[in-house]
């Protein structure tokens, strides 16, 4: 592909076609590989802002002699704030016309920025959603000795690889997007920021930031900016790798997640009655099918023994969370898409919370016992 070449910088040469965003936070053993994969980008007119979050080990120096190599990489060296903070730090600095977010223990595709901006460009795209993979590691411990070796990819012991695509599209006003949405958010295409690519100026015109101080901010920020989004296109090219390695990482710490997942819910209700598409029958099940299915990780998570919960404290927990109401309804019209999940709703069905206990503690044991098995179950749910 042809280098993308920007009206912006026409004007403006100085300015770069996009600004990268990526908060780092002690992953020396992490940060040079994914920082090195944006850096060969086929796509050059980039600028690569990366906020040292306050590392205690050796990121900062790491990205600095990065940095002295690469006059495109600049470094911003803050307190530790966490990654929503920081992902706002940089975009305070960025100039570019378009805006991409990575993270620092990942990895993008060479050519990922170039289909992205030359997609954005020809169709004057106020976003670009593209297709990623998920990759699940069986030695977790190992990876980062592995990075530093150089070895090669395939000595990793990746045991799962989960690919999220879509097919190829280009939405040109608000309601055919909104109505292509519903199986993008069931493929999780419009979660995450980083199979993304965001026009800045309309992140600037509408003050769109990361919620400080909450843990799993890059949803909101998503939902936020497709909430009235009107010019999209979609390609099923993959992007981006999100690696499952770090235990200490954002995605695999312990926390007790039911109220967040709770607060997520209202945000996809509020969105499709926003939208004025909460009474369609699609949009109807793909929510409750998809709240329940986050009532089972909320299960499994409590039945952790990272919870620290015994067996009377558990199933406290589960009752609370079944006494709300919002279960019932959602099994009413969920339709699970698997033999494995209509097995594992069944328990709430027959509304017990001693097996749902029991089904949260065999969860939790194949996650930390049978880790492949785990991923690939769940990709098949």
């Amino acid at each position: 592909m042809s280098e993308v070449i920007s009206e912006s910088n026409i004007e403006n040469p100085d300015a770069p076609l996009v600004s990268v965003i990526v908060p780092a936070y002690n992953v020396d053993g992490y940060v040079s590989n994914a920082i090195g994969s944006l850096l060969d980008q086929t796509l050059r007119d980039i600028e690569l802002i990366v906020i040292d979050d306050g590392s205690t080990d050796a990121t900062g120096s790491i990205l600095q002699s990065m940095a002295y190599r690469d006059p495109r990489l600049h470094v911003l060296t803050v307190d530790n704030g966490g990654a929503a903070k920081a992902r706002n730090i940089g975009l305070s600095h960025a100039t570019g016309k378009y805006v991409y977010f990575a993270d620092a223990d990942d990895w993008a595709y060479p050519t990922a920025l170039e289909t992205m901006a030359s997609l954005a460009e020809l169709n004057d795209a106020e976003l670009v959603v593209a297709g990623f993979e998920i990759d699940t590691y069986m030695r977790p411990n190992l990876v980062p000795s592995l990075i530093k070796a150089n070895v090669g990819e395939d000595d990793f012991g990746i045991y799962a690889v989960e690919r999220k695509t879509t097919a190829p599209c280009v939405y040109r006003e608000r309601k055919a997007f909104r109505r292509a949405a519903c199986p993008m958010f069931d493929n999780n295409l419009l979660y995450t920021p980083w199979n993304k690519l965001f026009l800045r100026s309309r992140i600037e015109e509408n003050g769109f930031r990361f919620r400080e101080g909450d843990f799993w901010d890059d949803f909101p920020f998503c939902l936020d900016y497709i909430r009235d989004v009107e010019r999209v296109v979609t390609t099923p090219d993959i992007v981006y790798r999100f690696r499952r390695i770090r235990s200490d990482s954002e995605t695999t710490r312990w926390r007790d997640c039911y109220e967040k997942r709770e607060e997520e819910h209202s945000w996809m209700i509020d969105l499709y009655r926003h939208w004025e598409l909460l009474t369609d029958k699609d949009v109807n099940e793909m929510l409750h099918r998809r709240y329940i299915e986050r009532v089972v990780g909320c299960i499994e998570s409590v039945c952790d023994p990272a919870s620290g919960m015994d067996a009377p404290a558990r199933r406290r927990r589960i009752g609370k969370m079944m006494d709300t109401g919002r279960v019932g309804n959602a099994l009413m019209s969920a339709q699970p898409r698997s033999p494995l999940m209509r097995v594992m709703l069944m328990p709430m069905r027959l509304g017990s919370v001693k097996l749902m206990e029991a089904e949260g503690r065999i969860i939790s044991l194949a996650k930390r016992r049978t880790p492949e098995l785990f991923a690939t179950l769940k990709a098949m749910r």
